[in-house]
């Protein structure tokens, strides 16, 4: 009988090529925006005066409820979690892993994951329609609301 001589166990050689993936990905989505770039951002998406809201209210939500941070991801002890740069919660505004969640938003919840925030945006427009507004956000409430929020849009060109 020939003895067949394997270089590497199955598994290492798959455990590599998931990790080699996995950072690709992790590398390709994420994304923290400094405070102007944002800023510009979400101007060019409309949020400056959207529901009574400066861009200031917008900027001061992010930075508190993600620190800028497009893929952020926060587990609650309820089994939700919060998405992206706004955490969106996926109890009542987007779709997970669970069947019977809200999905306010008409989306997944990865999509709020996205960079280039367009879905983030959406949703973030719809939850501040709601009798709350921006009041929706704890972050918000705690770290913005009646503030003055001239410096989080001070020396940005938009």
């Amino acid at each position: 009988m020939e003895a067949r001589r394997q270089l590497c166990p199955p598994g290492v050689l798959w455990l590599a090529f998931a990790s080699l993936i996995s950072c690709l990905l992790a590398t390709g989505q994420a994304k923290v925006y400094s405070r102007c770039e944002l800023v510009r951002v979400l101007q060019t998406f409309g949020l400056e005066g959207y529901r009574g809201y400066s861009l200031a209210d917008w900027i001061c939500l992010a930075y508190f409820a993600s620190g800028f941070d497009a893929g952020a991801l926060d587990y609650e002890p309820d089994g939700s979690t919060n998405y992206g740069i706004f955490q969106i919660n996926s109890r009542k505004w987007c779709r997970n892993l669970s069947e019977n969640a809200t999905n306010g938003c008409h989306m997944y919840c990865t999509d709020l994951l996205n960079p280039n925030l367009k879905d983030t945006v959406i949703c973030a427009m719809k939850i501040s329609q709601e009798t709350q507004g921006l009041s929706s956000w704890e972050a918000w409430r705690h770290h913005c609301q009646g503030q003055d929020l001239s410096d989080w849009v001070d020396g940005c060109d938009f």
